[in-house]
C-alpha cells in the first residue's frame, strides 16, 4: 500500500530551509545585545544592515548564485557576515583554512575553484606568492584592522569596510533550493591532499536547530546558551562554521564577542571584562587560557566550556573546575557538521564524588537528537550497548556530509554501506552515552593485543606533575610497537620512574595490563598541534622516526 503525499494549495508557501531563515526571529525582536570584534561593537539592526551591504557589494563584485567566496581571516566580525550574506546571495562559502603552507591553501583555492577572494592583511603576503598560480580567482578585497591597508602586488577591488560603505542596506535575497551548497571547507588526513567537506542550507539550518536544543537542554542548572548568554568563539571560525555555534548564537540574539587572533591574555581578558559565560574550544587552549599571565586576575566562575577535537583529560578536567570554569565534552568531526553527542549533567550526576562527575565530563556524552549512532565491528557485525563491546563508530545524521568535493571515490569509502565512517573506536553504555577509545590509527598494536593511547593519556594525566600529555605507537622489533608517551612536565622533578609507578597502581586494579606501561618518556616544552590546535599524533610519530 503506497503512503500518501500531502497536497497544498496551489498558493503555499513552500518554506526552504535556507540560511536567510536563520535571521528572522532576531530580525523581529530585537534583543539589545551586540555583537563585539575588536573596537567594533554593533547592535543586530546594524548587523542585518551589514550583512545586506556585504551582499550588495559581492553583487557589484559579479558574484552570483554557484560561485564560490574563499575567506582568509581572522574570527572577526567580518567574518561572522560572511557566514550569512554569502550563501544567502546562493554562493559558496569557502572558509580558508589559513594554517595551511601555502602549498595547501593554493591546492584547496583551486581545488575549490574560488571566485573572489577576503583576504585580511596579515595574509596578503600569502596570496602575493601564490597569485599567479590561482586558476579561477578573479578578484580580491582586503580586510584590514588598521587604518592603512597592507600594499599588495595584486590588485584590489578594495577594502571591505570601504566597500560596505559604499553599498546599499536592503537586499532582497531569494529563495532557491534547499539543497544548494552552502559552505565548504578542507579537513587534511594523514596522505594526500586535504579533503573538501560541503554542506548545503539544509543541512546548516537543521545542525543549527539541533545544535539549539542542545545547548539549552543539557540538563545543568544554567543553560549552556540562552538569551542572556555571553558567547565567545575559541574555536577558528574556518573550521567547521566554528563548530556551527555561531549560527546558533545570532539566531538566538545573543551577546556575541569575537577576539581576533588568539592570544592567550586577550582571550583571558575578554572573558573578564565582557563577562563571558559561554565558549568551545580544544584542550590546548583551554590550557593557555588558564596558564596566561592574564589568568591570576581573572575569575573563571561561571564560565562553560564545550570541549571537542581532543579528548578532555580528566587531569584538564579537574585543573579547570578548581579555576571555577565547568568543563563539558562533546563529540563530532569535520564531516558530521559537526555535533553528535555532548556531555549531559544531570543533577544526579552533580552529586557524584568528584572524580566520578569527572568521568561522566570527559565522556563523549549522549548522542543529540537525530543522530543514529552504532558500534560495529570489522565486518560490520552491530556490538551491544554494554559498554565493553568496542568497534568503529558509524553514524547517520541529516546533516552529515554526503561525499567529499569532486573526490566521490573517497566519499564512497566514508559511506560504505550506507553510514558514514567516522574512524573511531568507541563504545556504547546502556544509557546511551559514547566512549570513545581511540583513533583506529592511532590504537597501539602490542604482542597481538590492542592499547587505547587515550586510555593511556587520560591516566598519565592524572599525575600531579603532569601538564599534558600525548601517547603513540612506535616500532618494536619483539613487540611490533610499544607505547611512548611525550610529556609536558609541570614540575622539574618527573622522571619515567615516577610516570611508571603511577601506572602499576593501574594495572593491579585491573584498568591496563602490564604492557601497557610506557618504557620511554620524553619531556618537552611543547607537544606538536595540528593547525587547528589538536595534538599531532601523526607528526609525533614522524619525528620519533626520524630521531
Amino acid at each position: 500500500m503506497a503512503t500518501k503525499i500531502l497536497q497544498s494549495a496551489d498558493s503555499a508557501y513552500h518554506y526552504p530551509l535556507l540560511i536567510k531563515q536563520l535571521l528572522t526571529s532576531q530580525q523581529r525582536f530585537e534583543t539589545g545585545n551586540e555583537i563585539v570584534s575588536g573596537p567594533h561593537r554593533f547592535s543586530y539592526a546594524e548587523f542585518n544592515q551589514r550583512i545586506c551591504r556585504l551582499a550588495n557589494a559581492l553583487k557589484a563584485a559579479g558574484i552570483g548564485p554557484g560561485d564560490t567566496v574563499a575567506v582568509m581571516d581572522w574570527d572577526s566580525h567580518r567574518y561572522l557576515e560572511c557566514f550569512f550574506a554569502v550563501p544567502m546571495v546562493g554562493a559558496i562559502l569557502h572558509t580558508v583554512n589559513i594554517r595551511l603552507s601555502p602549498g595547501q591553501i593554493l591546492y584547496t583555492m583551486n581545488h575549490a575553484e574560488d571566485d573572489l577572494v577576503l583576504v585580511h592583511d596579515d595574509f596578503v603576503p600569502i596570496i602575493d606568492g601564490i597569485k599567479d598560480e590561482l586558476k579561477t580567482v578573479k578578484g580580491y578585497i582586503q580586510l584590514t584592522d588598521d587604518a592603512q591597508v597592507t600594499s599588495s602586488e595584486f590588485d584590489s577591488l578594495g577594502e571591505y569596510e570601504a566597500l560596505l560603505a559604499q553599498s546599499d542596506t536592503h537586499y532582497d535575497f531569494p529563495d532557491f533550493d534547499e539543497n544548494s551548497i552552502a559552505t565548504t571547507f578542507y579537513t587534511t588526513g594523514t596522505t594526500g591532499n586535504p579533503k573538501g567537506v560541503f554542506f548545503s542550507h539544509r543541512q546548516l539550518v537543521l545542525h543549527t536547530l539541533n545544535m539549539v536544543n542542545a545547548l539549552q537542554s543539557n540538563n545543568n542548572e544554567r543553560a549552556l546558551m540562552n538569551h542572556e548568554s555571553v558567547y565567545m568563539p575559541i574555536t577558528p571560525m574556518f573550521h567547521v562554521h566554528a563548530w556551527g555555534i555561531p549560527y546558533v548564537a545570532t539566531m538566538m540574539g545573543v551577546q556575541q564577542i569575537y577576539p581576533l587572533r588568539y592570544e592567550p591574555n586577550n582571550l583571558t581578558r575578554l572573558i573578564r571584562e565582557e563577562k563571558v559565560t559561554f565558549s568551545h574550544c580544544v584542550p590546548t587552549i583551554l590550557q593557555m587560557v588558564m596558564q596566561s599571565s592574564e589568568a591570576a586576575d581573572t575569575n573563571f566562575d561561571g564560565w562553560q566550556v564545550i570541549i571537542g577535537g581532543s579528548a578532555l583529560t580528566p587531569g584538564l578536567a579537574r585543573q579547570a573546575i578548581e579555576q571555577g570554569i565547568e568543563p563539558f565534552s562533546a563529540y563530532g568531526m569535520s564531516e558530521t557538521c559537526p555535533l553528535m553527542s555532548m556531555t549531559r549533567m544531570d543533577p544526579d550526576r552533580r552529586a557524584l564524588p568528584e572524580d566520578e562527575q569527572i568521568s561522566w565530563r570527559t565522556k563523549a556524552g549522549l548522542p543529540t537528537d537525530l543522530c543514529d549512532i552504532q558500534i560495529w565491528t570489522p565486518d560490520g557485525k552491530v556490538q551491544p550497548n554494554d559498554g565493553k563491546s568496542s568497534g568503529e563508530l558509524v553514524v547517520r545524521a541529516p546533516w552529515l556530509t554526503q561525499s567529499y568535493l569532486n573526490e566521490p571515490e573517497k566519499g564512497a569509502e566514508l559511506w560504505e554501506n550506507g553510514w558514514l565512517h567516522t574512524g573511531d573506536i568507541a563504545v556504547l553504555h546502556p544509557d546511551g552515552c559514547v566512549e570513545i577509545k581511540d583513533r583506529i590509527k592511532d590504537v597501539i598494536k602490542t604482542g597481538g593485543e590492542w592499547i587505547s593511547s587515550l586510555e593511556l593519556e587520560r591516566l598519565i594525566s592524572q599525575h600531579p606533575d603532569v601538564d599534558s600529555v600525548s601517547v603513540v605507537g612506535v616500532p618494536d622489533e619483539r613487540w611490533g610497537e610499544r607505547p611512548f608517551a611525550m610529556i609536558i612536565p609541570r614540575t622539574d622533578v618527573l622522571e619515567l620512574d615516577n610516570i611508571q609507578a603511577h601506572l602499576q597502581q593501574y594495572v593491579e586494579d585491573g584498568t591496563i595490563n602490564k604492557w601497557a606501561i610506557p618504557r620511554k618518556i620524553q619531556l618537552v616544552n611543547d607537544i606538536p598541534k595540528t593547525s587547528v590546535g589538536k595534538i599531532d599524533k601523526k607528526r609525533i610519530r614522524a619525528q620519533l622516526s626520524e630521531a
